[in-house]
C-alpha cells in the first residue's frame, strides 16, 4: 500500500514511466484489448485497492469502537453508517483517482508540490499513528486468539507480527494481494454472528434510517470515535499508492496524465472498486453494531473497551459459537489490517524520501521501504511488551489520527484541483463537493474530540 540510480532521481515511478515511453506505439496496440476485456473479467478480480481498503477499516480496534457503540448506545447509533458511506467513499475515490493518474501516492504527491518540513510532519503523525494502531490491533489478535485455544497471549503477538511482515517482503505481490483479498471474507463473521443475536429488526432498521440524537457527552463522544474509525489518514494513503502500485505492475498501464486513453474506464472502475469496498466496510460495522446492540445493550453490559472483551462478552448471551465467530472475525481482519496499516506507513515514508517502493519489488531492490515495514511492526510488537495501557494507547492514536485526517484532507482535496498535479484529469462536479463535505464533517469531528478532551 527499481532499483539504480535512475529509480532513485526520478523517484518510484518516474523511471517505470519514461522506461516505457519508447514503446509507445507498442504499448498502446497493447492496452486496447485489456481495457476492452475489462467488462468480461469476473467481479471479484475487477476489485482491488478499494475493497482492500475497506475491509481493512474494519480492523481490531475499528470492531471495539463498533462493539462500543453499540454496547453503549444500542440500536440508535445505527444512522452513522448511512451518514459516513458517501462522506469516506468520496474522499478514498479522490485519493484513488490521485494516484492512478499521477502515478504516485500521497507522500509522493506531496513531496514534489508542498515544503518538506509539512511532509515531514504528516509522515511523521501518520508512523506514530499506524504503529499504535499495529499495537493495539496485535495485542487485540493475540486476545481473541486465547480466547480460542488458550496459551500465552505474547507468542501470538510475536506469531501474528512476523507472520504478517515476512508475506509482505517475501511472497509475490500478485498472490499476496489474492490473499488481502480473500481475508476480506473473514468479515462476513460479523454478518453470521447476527444470527445469534436476537436483533430486533424492527429497532435496528429504525435506528439506522432514523437519526436519534441523545444530548450527552458520551454520545457526542462515541460519535466522534466512530468518525475516526470510519475516515482514517492510513486509507487515503494505502489506496493512492495502490494505485499508482498496480499500474507499475501492469505493463499495459501508465499514469493517465502521461497517457489518457481509456481514463473513464478507468475512473469507472475504480469507482466500483471504492462504492463497493465501502459499501462492504459499513455493512459489517453496522452488523457489529446491531450484534452488540441486541446482546451487549439489552443485556445492560455497556463497559466494553477491547473486541476481544466483546467477543468474551458474547458468550453468555448469545452462546459459545458467537462467541467463536466473533473471535475469529477479530484474527481475520486483524491479518487483513496489519499489512495494510505497516505498508501504507512504508509507502508514505519510500515515496516522500523519493526511494524506489513497492510490495511488487525484491527485498534488495527496496532495502530502505521494506526496511520501514518492518520497523513499523516491530515497534508495534515491542510495545505489547511494554507497560503501556493499549486503551489508552489506541485513544491517543484515535487522537494523533483525527488532528492528521483533516490537514491531510485539505491537502489531496487541494491536490485534486490542481492542474499541475491532475492535468486534464481535475476532479470536479458532485464528487468534489462531496469531498469536500467529508473533510467538514471530519474538522467537526475533530473540533468535538478536543473540546471533550478539553472538558
Amino acid at each position: 500500500m527499481r532499483s539504480g540510480s535512475l529509480s532513485r532521481r526520478l523517484g518510484p515511478g518516474m523511471a517505470d514511466r519514461n522506461k516505457t515511453k519508447h514503446n509507445h506505439g507498442r504499448k498502446t496496440a497493447d492496452q486496447k484489448p485489456a481495457l476492452k476485456k475489462l467488462p468480461r473479467q469476473s467481479f471479484l478480480k475487477a476489485l482491488g485497492p478499494g475493497l482492500i481498503t475497506g475491509a481493512s477499516d474494519d480492523d481490531p480496534s475499528g470492531i471495539g469502537t463498533y462493539s462500543q457503540a453499540g454496547a453503549q448506545l444500542g440500536y440508535g447509533v445505527g444512522w452513522t453508517m448511512l451518514l459516513t458511506f458517501p462522506l469516506m467513499a468520496a474522499i478514498q475515490e479522490i485519493s484513488a483517482r490521485v494516484g492512478r493518474v499521477t502515478g504516485q501516492g500521497i507522500a509522493g504527491n506531496v513531496c514534489r508540490h508542498y515544503s518538506i518540513l509539512l511532509l515531514n510532519v504528516v509522515v511523521a503523525l501518520l508512523f506514530i499513528a499506524n504503529t499504535i494502531n499495529i499495537a493495539a490491533d496485535l495485542g487485540a489478535m493475540a486476545d481473541a486468539t486465547r480466547l480460542l485455544i488458550g496459551g500465552p497471549g505474547i507468542v501470538y503477538v510475536l506469531v501474528f507480527g512476523v507472520t504478517s511482515v515476512v508475506a509482505q517482503v517475501f511472497l509475490d505481490y500478485k498472490r499476496y494481494v489474492s490473499v488481502l483479498k480473500w481475508l476480506t471474507l473473514s468479515l462476513f463473521a460479523y454478518v453470521g454472528a447476527l444470527a445469534f443475536a436476537h436483533v430486533s429488526w424492527r429497532e435496528a432498521l429504525a435506528g439506522t434510517l432514523l437519526p436519534r440524537i441523545t444530548w450527552s457527552s458520551d454520545y457526542f463522544t462515541t460519535i466522534v470515535a466512530i468518525f475516526g474509525t470510519t475516515i482514517s489518514p492510513y486509507l487515503f494513503f494505502w489506496q493512492a499508492s495502490q494505485e499508482a502500485e498496480d499500474q507499475r505492475v501492469d505493463v499495459t498501464k501508465q499514469p493517465l496524465i502521461d497517457r489518457h486513453y481509456g481514463a473513464q474506464k478507468e475512473f469507472h472502475r475504480i469507482r466500483a472498486d471504492t462504492v463497493v469496498g465501502m459499501a462492504f466496510s459499513n455493512l459489517i460495522a453496522l452488523s457489529i453494531i446491531w450484534t452488540a446492540a441486541a446482546t451487549l445493550h439489552a443485556a445492560g453490559k455497556t463497559d466494553i473497551q477491547t473486541s476481544a472483551q466483546a467477543a468474551e462478552a458474547l458468550r453468555p448471551l448469545a452462546g459459545a459459537f458467537a462467541e467463536v465467530i466473533f473471535a475469529l472475525g477479530i484474527v481475520g481482519t486483524g491479518l487483513l489490517a496489519i499489512p495494510v496499516l505497516a505498508g501504507a506507513t512504508a509507502y508514505a515514508v519510500g515515496e516522500g524520501r523519493r526511494w524506489p517502493v513497492g510490495l511488487a519489488r525484491k527485498p534488495k531492490e527496496a532495502v530502505a521501504f521494506y526496511a520501514v515495514l518492518a520497523l513499523s511492526a516491530a515497534i508495534g510488537i515491542a510495545l505489547n511488551f511494554t507497560p503501556i495501557n493499549p486503551i489508552s494507547a489506541l485513544y491517543w492514536s484515535a487522537v494523533v489520527n483525527g488532528v492528521l485526517a483533516v490537514p491531510v484532507m485539505v491537502l489531496l482535496m487541494i491536490m485534486a484541483r490542481r492542474k499541475d498535479v491532475m492535468g486534464r484529469f481535475v476532479i470536479g462536479g458532485p464528487l468534489y463537493w462531496l469531498g469536500w463535505l467529508s473533510t467538514g464533517a471530519m474538522l467537526l469531528s475533530v473540533v468535538a474530540m478536543v473540546a471533550g478532551l478539553s472538558l
